[in-house]
This record gives structure tokens, sequence and C-alpha cells, in this order.
């Protein structure tokens, strides 16, 4: 059977990874959804039907700031991407990383 792509996978798998990675760190689906609606312009991203990919392509409002999100991610460098979707994908999953590992709220919201 061949390997599906993460963008082919359903949204709310990835959801559910990036909720569980940050709840086994002690914070909320709450902080999750706040830092997913401040990068993608999403009002309700759980209730989200779609695949990951559509869900990266078609955000409503695609943060202007997000070119703030530097680090590594994977032993990838964030702002190195050069390809949209895959740093769209990156720059979530810093976000919710840095979420994970402790920082303030207000500091992951750039």
């Amino acid at each position: 059977m061949p390997r599906l792509s993460v963008f082919d996978m359903p949204y709310g798998k990835v959801y559910d990874c990036l909720v569980q990675k940050a709840e086994r760190k002690g914070r909320t689906r709450e902080e999750v959804d706040q830092v997913i609606t401040w990068l993608t312009g999403y009002n309700h991203p759980a209730e989200l039907d779609m695949t990951y990919g559509d869900f990266l392509s078609n955000a409503p409002g695609w943060n202007p700031r997000a070119d703030l999100i530097t680090g590594t991610i994977c032993g990838v460098r964030v702002e190195t991407i050069e390809e949209p979707l895959t740093k769209k994908m990156r720059q979530l999953d810093k976000l919710v990383d840095e979420l994970a590992k402790g920082k303030p709220l207000k500091k992951v919201l750039r």
C-alpha cells in the first residue's frame, strides 16, 4: 500500500496529533485552537472536514506575521523552506512546538 502524503491526510487526524502534543506538556486544546486561528484565520479549527493540504491551501487569512516564525522543526529551518505548502505546515508545527515547550501564548503569537 502506498504511503499517503501528510497533505492527503484528514485534517482532523493532524489536528488531534497537534492537540495531543500540546496536552502532553500541560497545554490545552483551546490554546492550540488560538494558535491555529491566529495563524490561519479559521474560527473553529476543530470542526473542519477536509484534507490537511486543503486546510493549509484554503486558509481564509494566513497571518502576515507568519514570516516572523523562525527556528528549526524536525531539523529544518522554517524560514528557509521554499515550497509554500510545506512552509505553512512547518510554521504551524513550530508554533505548536513552542506552545508545548512552555512558551507563553502571548509570545507564541508574535
